[in-house]
C-alpha cells in the first residue's frame, strides 16, 4: 500500500497538506522513559520542575569549597606557594559558609585546607633552600681566584 502523500515517480510533486501542522511546544524534551504531556496542559510554575522530569535537586556544594581544593592542588604543581595561599583562605570561608548554610563540600574544603598547607610549607623550604644555595654559590664561587 502507498502513502497518498509521497510521489511515485521522481520530480512529482507532494500535494500541500489540508490543515498546517503546528509547531511543537517549547521546553525540554521528556526524560528516557517518561510519557510526554499531552497537548494543551498548563506548564509548571517558573522555577518549579515539571512533573515527571528529571530528579529533585539535591543540596548544593559550596562553590568556594570547590576552588580551595583546585587552587591548593595548582599552589603545588603550578603556582608554587600563591595557589596553596589561596586555596587555605578559600577553605576557610567556605567552611565558616558550610557551618552556615548546611551546605555540602565540607570534604573538599578541609582537603583544600591540608594541600594548602603541605603546599605552603613546602614553598618555605624551598625559599630556604633557594637561599642556602645562592648563599653558598656566592661564598665559594664569588671570587673567582681560580682563572
Amino acid at each position: 500500500m502507498t502513502d497518498p502523500n509521497l510521489p511515485e515517480q521522481p520530480g512529482a510533486s507532494v500535494p500541500p497538506a489540508s490543515q498546517p501542522v503546528p509547531p511543537p511546544a517549547p521546553g525540554p524534551a521528556p526524560a528516557y522513559g517518561q510519557p510526554a504531556p499531552a497537548y494543551g496542559q498548563p506548564a509548571p510554575a517558573y522555577g518549579q520542575p515539571a512533573p515527571g522530569y528529571g530528579q529533585p535537586a539535591g543540596p548544593k556544594t559550596n562553590t568556594l569549597a570547590i576552588i580551595s581544593l583546585v587552587a591548593s592542588i595548582a599552589g603545588i604543581v603550578i603556582l608554587w606557594g600563591i595557589g596553596s595561599i589561596a586555596g587555605v583562605i578559600c577553605g576557610h570561608i567556605s567552611l565558616s559558609q558550610i557551618k552556615k548554610t548546611g551546605e555540602q563540600g565540607r570534604g573538599m574544603a578541609v582537603a583544600g585546607l591540608i594541600v594548602g598547607y603541605i603546599g605552603i610549607a613546602l614553598a618555605i623550604i624551598g625559599t630556604i633552600i633557594a637561599i642556602a644555595l645562592s648563599a653558598w654559590f656566592v661564598a665559594n664561587y664569588g671570587t673567582m681566584t681560580n682563572y
